[in-house]
């Protein structure tokens, strides 16, 4: 299972780099986090039809998060969120102390500027995954010492 865990880390480290490469002289650096951003949104929604399809609904906006927090972001990242916050008015902070896809690049500060273009999927994947429960939200990430991150989830009322 190690080697499906270290594939999944180089291709994403890949994805990013590409995109970036990609975008360079071509476009602004926001297009290739908006890229990432819109790739994590199609692997999110995906990946929860898949880990839902034999549960039974979710009582409320709160469990939803609840699913993230635990089975979610286990299945991705081999491990639960560190730490769920809310304050019971549509905003949520999920955090990370040692979120994964950072600790490769946490050896030193030089990455500290780099790091954010990593969580652009990241983040993707989540409002995805909500998207696919039913909520509509805004999603942005926030890096603490590394390899700690922080995601803020704004659910948008309708």
């Amino acid at each position: 299972m190690a080697e499906v865990d270290s594939a999944f880390d180089f291709l994403h480290n890949e994805i990013v780099n590409y995109t970036h490469r990609e975008r360079q002289g071509k476009f602004i650096e926001n297009d290739a986090v908006q890229t990432l951003d819109r790739m994590g949104f199609n692997v999110g929604q995906r990946l929860v039809e898949r880990f839902t399809k034999d549960s039974p609904r979710f009582k409320d906006e709160l469990d939803i998060m609840k699913f993230v927090c635990k089975d979610f972001w286990t299945a991705l990242f081999k491990k639960q969120i560190d730490n769920l916050r809310t304050n019971h008015q549509g905003v949520y902070v999920l955090q990370d102390n040692q979120f994964r896809l950072l600790t490769q690049i946490s050896n030193g500060k030089q990455y500290t500027e780099s790091a954010p273009k990593y969580l652009a999927f990241s983040c993707g994947m989540i409002r995805g995954g909500l998207a696919n429960l039913g909520i509509s939200c805004s999603v942005t990430a926030d890096i603490l010492p590394l390899p700690a991150c922080r995601f803020q989830i704004v659910i948008q009322k309708t």
